[in-house]
């Protein structure tokens, strides 16, 4: 039996190379061990801890290939697994053979023949089994152990790197089915549907519909708590990328140190704790939508390297040298001025005019007239939903008393309310068919606004104003109002011993709401140590 020929180690490679799947990759590997060696049967398998799966073959019948083989059933393969190097079976071996009756070109058992096993090891690693057989008996005992240990290598090496293109395939199919489901399942949970009929909320709707079947980069400009994330849901999908993922990013939430690798990703070992390689949000949003909230939130040196994704559509991920092409559109959201932002030095101008292609003005909650009774509906039917009651409704003077808030909150302040005003509702009428939500389940909504106008009317009372003197109390109006915030806000706060939920929930706002008040009104919380 002469050695494996150089050619036909070239031939291998040459057609390795070409291989485009793992079944050509493996049916090359079996014609080329069948030259080197003659044999009637060649059989390649996977291993599986306690079974073997054949992936080629060339020789048995093709109903082989969907056969399993439990190890505790077929002592042969069982000691192939167990050697270390090739192991030949005697001719008149007692151990009985996996595939008597499996010839292609034979029926009835096996005679007396050669048989032949290579367990497949890579990195230390059993991957899978490499079987011989012939009829003619004892033709395997002369093979050069060099041309065994050639073939061995081979063979691990072919399986492995089929091996790891499958995993990753599979790695990167199942990920993209997550993010799918995850935007599909955001989509489902919101409704996909923009709750509204005030004159806002149909420009507001005339304006996604413009701009959704572009590819142009959108700026999603709105208070905390009106709803941009719903925007870009809407917009997504009505685009011709709605099949593709909708990837989230809160920028706000960001770690400093951690940025670049969450939108661009990273490989094994580019920093302390980079254990395996990771996709970045860009990659992950390859084909699709990237939303980037709170955009102005980013630091600088952040903005530099979105800036340089959006210009080329490339990233490189941290620790690596080769730079990677997506395909994404931008959207963004933020509650700040950018355009103030960039006077301030604040935010990058060159960003700023990238992703300013087409802005829109997501309206407040108070200047969306009549929107309130049909948002609230809408809540109403959710939470109902959620706490299994049969019918949930709100009175008449609920809605009223709802309709006369100026919701600081927006939206999202508005849904906290009624979710709220429902629980109290049913443990007062926990035997009603129809639960019905009444002013007193809503609380005592402050309505800072009306007070401070009520308080700026009892002023007028006082003297009658001049023209001039009008003039200048309607200049000042921005300054009382927040003189008034700032001093409701203080006292609220002594109150509650300096806890912002307690304050929040007296004053019935969201909490981060409130914070954001307090931060512009510069009011501070200072514990002293005595």
């Amino acid at each position: 039996m002469n050695e494996i020929t150089s050619s036909a180690l070239l031939a291998l490679a040459i057609e390795s190379s070409k291989s485009l799947s793992s079944s050509d990759r493996f049916s090359r590997l079996l014609d080329t061990v069948r030259k080197t060696i003659a044999c009637d049967a060649v059989v390649l398998l996977s291993y599986h801890g306690d079974r073997v799966k054949p992936l080629a073959l060339q020789g048995l019948s093709q109903d082989t290939l969907g056969r399993r083989f439990m190890l505790n059933e077929h002592p042969r393969f069982e000691a192939i697994c167990q050697a270390k190097s090739v192991l030949r079976f005697d001719a008149d071996s007692p151990l009985a053979d996996p595939y008597d009756g499996l010839l292609s070109d034979r029926e009835g058992d096996l005679p007396v023949h050669a048989c032949m096993g290579l367990p497949l090891y890579f990195d230390n690693k059993l991957l899978g089994l490499l079987t011989l057989d012939s009829l003619m008996p004892n033709v395997f005992d002369n093979i050069p152990q060099r041309t065994l240990e050639v073939i061995n290598a081979i063979a691990a090496t072919t399986l492995n790197t089929a091996l790891m293109i499958e995993q990753l395939q599979q790695q990167a199919i199942h990920n993209q089915k997550v993010v799918n489901e995850l935007t599909n399942e955001a989509l489902r949970r919101d409704g996909g549907e923009i709750i509204g009929e005030s004159e806002k909320i149909q420009q507001l709707k005339r304006e996604i519909n413009i701009v959704a079947s572009s590819d142009f980069n959108v700026l999603i400009y709105g208070e905390t708590g009106v709803g941009k994330e719903l925007v870009a849901r809407t917009l997504h999908q009505k685009s011709t990328r709605n099949n593709g993922p909708l990837v989230y990013v809160n920028c706000a939430a960001l770690p400093d140190n951690l940025i670049e690798s969450e939108l661009f990703g990273h490989v094994k070992g580019a920093f302390t704790g980079a254990d395996k390689n990771r996709e970045g949000k860009f990659l992950l949003a390859h084909g699709g939508t990237l939303f980037l909230d709170e955009i102005g939130e980013l630091p600088l040196a952040a903005q530099s390297k979105i800036l340089r994704a959006i210009q080329n559509s490339e990233i490189q991920p941290v620790g690596q040298d080769k730079i990677e092409y997506v395909d994404v559109r931008i959207l963004v959201a933020t509650n700040r001025d950018l355009k103030e932002e960039v006077k301030q030095g604040r935010f990058r101008s060159d960003l700023y005019h990238r992703l300013s292609v087409y802005p829109i003005t997501v309206a407040a909650l108070r200047d969306r007239v009549g929107d309130v009774g049909l948002l609230s509906g809408y809540f109403i039917e959710k939470v109902k939903r959620k706490l299994g009651i049969k019918q949930l409704k709100a009175t008449t003077s609920a809605l009223l008393h709802l309709q006369q808030y100026d919701w600081p909150g927006n939206v999202r302040e508005l849904e906290h309310v009624i979710n709220r005003a429902a629980l109290k509702a049913c443990a007062r009428q926990p035997d009603n068919k129809v639960v019905n939500i009444e002013p007193q389940d809503c609380g005592h909504l402050i309505n800072l606004s009306h007070t401070q106008d009520a308080l700026l009317s009892d002023a007028h009372l006082l003297h009658e104003a001049t023209p001039q003197e009008a003039s200048k109390e309607t200049l000042n109006l921005r300054l009382v109002t927040e003189q008034f915030q700032r001093q409701l806000i203080i006292q609220t706060l002594s109150e509650e011993n300096g806890n912002w939920a307690a304050t929040a929930r007296r004053l019935s706002m969201d909490r981060a709401n409130l914070n954001r008040i307090a931060k512009r009104l510069h009011i501070t919380i200072v514990k002293t140590v005595t």
